[in-house]
């Protein structure tokens, strides 16, 4: 029956994309209804709603950060070994469970009275991890709303399937990012992107594997899992034997690449619950599971030099490259070196033998050195701008390569990502891609040039890879943008410390007007007096003003844009938010992040994010932590979030 549904859910989110983003409907209006029919009798017989499910609203919210949210367990890990007398060992005297060992984001779902509340991720040290709700609503496969009124914790992963990466790269056109390595990287980066909105479309799945303190034993824990709605991972329940000959055979014919998900190993726990538990567990790890993971296969080669890509920040990325050599089929010839210190740890030098393996059987990397002449030089110059390069450390002092250009296309490009991005100006289909090649080509020198790309309309729909369709995409978008509010034009600059809250502050306090904003600060004026502007953001306005460099890049654009006028507020006497400072923390129903901020201003009042002794009221949602701590302290009121819309009755705001 779940197969059925997420079938049909699937069927209905083609049809939509078909219809809404294409205008080439793939099916009648009569199918698609009929469908939608048997989706909801399907959901109302079964007692489970998946996520993405068109019977329900599913929001794409977009956040601002992460908020932290404490494990009602600590997520520990697994002893790991490479050795299979370790694992017979292990298993001789109880029968076991042996499991996929999945690679992608671990996640805890919490249910109560049979609906969906909070997702986190395993986080620090298993202890802490972050609220990523807002993500998995919209994944592929977790049930909003199961058959079992009781509250439940399932562990899990959230993956990416083989066949669903690969769709996705082949996908990947100009109008998106380069492709991407693996399944994994994909899979944790969406799951915690702060915009849910562009989670959907990565094919996110979860797969469960774990019920928080059950007494269920473990075939059963996964047997009753996949009756309320879940997918679980591939499991066999193997009987107690002193050879292991049986539990050896399991994991022999256990053959990563024809699993349908990116693996790195097993996992074989014991099937008896109780005496699981009863083993304890270390700081590290719970005695009552065992990962195995297979030994890697070295290869020899040559090593024959090194790539280097700037990314968008500046660090400069090095992969090795060597003489071809066949890995289970693939030709291999590249392995990313991660760091200098990685580098550095292989003394390697041009036509060194070096053996290559593939880490978990997938990922490509460099095991060793034999020759180790040590002879290789470091590079010196930036791939993108030539530059010479700069050694810098990290937090934690691992050393890497850095360009400092300011104006080396690689970070340019970035800047422009940033201007361009959905909650600033919003010019959608100019990804990192394409950007570069139009930087590459001259056509783009500064922020203006977006707004002047149609002097360029021949060559661009006669330039390989794009064509008319996307030159006509793109320029409908850029048209939409000439017109933009002030707050979206300022946190499209990047002006550090100078995000979208901080702008909407100058975008009420300036009442849209550039001109007004700009005369202030040639009049010298002070930024602290607004709400939540301290002296480090008054500093960075007038440092980034007075900087030449990066005039020339955002001045030209003030001749292509337009701002709105903002309209005046009717504050009724029956407003009792006017002039009164607002705090919203947590997850709301009804508001993004930036709705709320946006509705507070509409009433009159001074949204702030932080609570203080002059904060007027506190609106609480879901996960709203130290805020709503601090204002229980200082005894600051709270409003729900049906409390604050209850308020805004007989409220008349045009």
């Amino acid at each position: 029956m779940f197969k059925k549904m997420k079938k049909i859910i699937s069927d209905l989110y083609s049809a939509d994309i078909a219809y809404y983003k294409y205008d080439q409907p793939i099916m009648t209006d009569r199918d698609y209804d009929k469908l939608y029919d048997q989706l909801l009798s399907l959901e109302k017989e079964s007692g489970v709603v998946l996520s993405g499910s068109p019977t329900r609203k599913v929001s794409g919210d977009i956040l601002e950060e992460l908020t932290q949210a404490n494990h009602s367990k600590p997520m520990l890990s697994a002893k790991k070994t490479k050795a299979i007398e370790d694992v017979v060992k292990f298993a001789a005297a109880q029968p076991v469970v042996v499991t996929w060992k999945l690679d992608g984001l671990t996640l805890v779902l919490r249910y109560k009275k049979g609906r969906f509340q909070k997702a986190i991720t395993r986080g620090r040290e298993g202890l802490v991890g972050e609220d990523v709700s807002h993500t998995v609503r919209v994944m592929m496969n977790v049930p909003m709303e199961i058959p079992y009124e009781e509250d439940l914790e399932v562990r899990g992963e959230g993956v990416i399937s083989w066949s669903n990466f690969e769709k996705i790269n082949a996908e990947i056109d100009l109008e998106e990012d380069d492709s991407y390595t693996h399944p994994r990287n994909l899979a944790a980066g969406s799951i915690r992107r702060l915009d849910a909105r562009k989670s959907k479309t990565q094919y996110l799945e979860f797969l469960a594997f774990d019920i928080v303190d059950s007494s269920m034993d473990k075939s059963e824990q996964l047997g009753f899992l996949a009756e309320i709605g879940f997918d679980v991972v591939g499991y066999t329940l193997v009987n107690s034997d002193s050879t292991g000959k049986q539990l050896q055979e399991v994991i022999e014919t256990s053959n990563p690449r024809g699993y349908t998900y990116p693996v790195d190993g097993l996992i074989i726990e014991y099937e008896n619950t109780e005496y699981g538990q009863s083993l304890g567990a270390t700081g590290h790890h719970e005695n009552r599971l065992i990962a195995f993971k297979w030994e890697d296969t070295l290869y020899e080669t040559k090593f024959l030099g090194l790539e280097l890509a700037t990314t968008r920040t500046g660090m400069v990325s090095i992969t090795g490259i060597f003489e071809d050599v066949e890995i289970d089929g693939t030709k291999i010839n590249r392995a990313y070196l991660h760091n200098l210190d990685i580098m550095d740890s292989f003394h390697l030098g041009i036509g060194d033998t070096v053996k290559i393996y593939k880490a978990n059987q997938i990922i490509p990397q460099l095991a060793e050195n034999i020759t180790k002449s040590g002879t290789l030089k470091l590079p010196t110059s930036c791939p993108c701008c030539g530059e010479t390069l700069i050694i810098q450390k990290s937090s934690n002092g691992t050393r890497y390569l850095y360009c400092e250009n300011p104006v080396c296309i690689a970070k340019w490009v970035q800047k422009i990502v940033h201007f361009c991005d959905k909650t600033r100006m919003d010019i959608t289909g100019l990804s990192q891609k394409i950007l570069e090649r139009l930087v590459a080509n001259g056509w783009i020198k500064d922020f203006g040039d977006l707004y002047r790309l149609d002097r360029y309309r021949t060559e661009f729909i006669n330039s390989p890879g794009f064509g008319e369709k996307l030159f006509d995409r793109l320029q409908a978008s850029i048209e939409e943008s000439r017109h933009c509010a002030l707050n979206q034009f300022i946190s499209g600059l990047g002006i550090p410390m100078v995000g979208r809250s901080a702008a909407r502050t100058l975008n009420t306090h300036f009442q849209g007007d550039w001109n007004q904003f700009e005369k202030a600060i040639q009049e010298q004026y002070d930024f602290t007096q607004l709400p939540d502007f301290g002296q480090i953001m008054h500093d960075n306005i007038y440092a980034w003003y007075a900087d030449d460099a990066a005039a020339k890049l955002w001045r030209p654009v003030l001749d292509q844009i337009t701002f709105q006028e903002m309209v005046s507020e009717i504050k009724t006497i029956d407003n009792p938010f006017v002039d009164k400072i607002i705090v919203a923390s947590g997850k709301l129903e009804n508001y993004s992040r930036d709705g709320i901020q946006e509705k507070l201003i509409e009433l009159g009042a001074k949204p702030t994010n932080a609570v203080s002794k002059k904060t007027d009221y506190l609106i609480v949602g879901e996960g709203a932590g130290s805020k709503l701590s601090k204002a229980q302290e200082l005894g600051i009121p709270t409003l729900s979030e049906t409390q604050f819309e209850d308020m805004l009755i007989g409220v008349a705001v045009t």
